[in-house]
């Protein structure tokens, strides 16, 4: 019965998706449904590492990171764990060929969290997107390649590309609850407190850029994983349109969204885009 345990699990990593992110939900739901549970897992792992070093006030952060992190590795040695979200990730781990640099630099950036507020540097706010946004775009990546590395050689960049646009998307959007709440400023040269157009466009280009050489990745995609990719791709960049034409005094005091309305029209258009075999 054990099969029916681990059924459970996945379950559960698509409830915690379905719960914290009805855009990325969508996206997941695009995809081939061979592939569907162990990205779930991924964003359930992910998610529950976030919500430890931004939500869990009032408890002992270090210690539940560092208890998540043990109980990862026990399960994965073991092949078990009563913590539903870290078994399905590791049979995922191990399906997957998932490399333990990308789990170790992704807990990294998540541990930073806890300690440090500002990034001064642009080798700091890259380290930081790396391991918080990038390698989750390769644990996906591996997924939608089968675990083969030649594949997933030809697009690690462009994945890692899209990764850090779809952060730093967040990055813009969370301003105020980051500045005002978390304390947190992930831009370098960047002043919160007097952020003005000249900055957010500067965030801008720099977040299109890479937006740019991610959908020559998405091109190359295999069927199975094109479409979710393409509606996740196509919801982020209407998103950062949103920002981009909203004054920058209103970002910093309100989260900017996209309405179920037009989330519905973005997937209709994905939909027409991708059957016409233009992506």
């Amino acid at each position: 019965m054990k099969q029916l345990f681990d059924d459970v699990s996945f379950k559960c990593s698509k409830l915690v998706t379905k719960n914290y992110s009805t855009s990325f939900s969508l996206a997941v739901y695009m995809l081939s449904p061979t592939i569907r549970d162990a990205i779930y897992s991924i964003y359930g792992f992910v998610r529950f590492a976030d919500e430890i070093v931004d939500s869990f006030h009032g408890f002992d952060k270090d210690e539940l990171i560092n208890d998540f992190e043990k109980e990862y590795y026990k399960s994965y040695n073991s092949g078990i764990s009563l913590n539903p979200i870290l078994n399905c990730f590791q049979h995922t781990v191990k399906k997957y060929n998932i490399t333990d640099d990308m789990i170790q630099a992704f807990l990294k950036s998540m541990k930073l969290d806890l300690v440090k507020s500002d990034y001064n540097s642009k080798a700091e706010y890259e380290a930081y997107i790396y391991g918080s946004a990038d390698v989750v775009g390769l644990m996906c990546l591996k997924v939608f390649v089968a675990g083969k590395d030649h594949r997933y050689e030809q697009l690690k960049d462009e994945a890692m590309r899209l990764g850090s646009a779809f952060q730093k998307v967040n990055f813009l959007r969370d301003l105020k609850d980051d500045n005002l709440v978390l304390n947190r400023n992930y831009f370098p040269g960047v002043d919160l407190n007097s952020f003005d157009e000249k900055a957010k466009k500067m965030i801008i280009k720099e977040i299109q850029d890479d937006f740019d050489v991610a959908y020559q990745g998405i091109l190359k995609l295999p069927i199975e994983a094109k479409f979710g990719v393409y509606t996740a791709f196509v919801y982020y960049k209407k998103l950062l349109k949103k920002l981009e034409n909203t004054p920058c005094h209103e970002i910093g005091n309100a989260r900017i969204r996209v309405s179920n309305y037009t989330k519905a029209g973005l997937l209709a258009q994905s939909f027409v885009t991708y059957k016409l075999r233009l992506v």
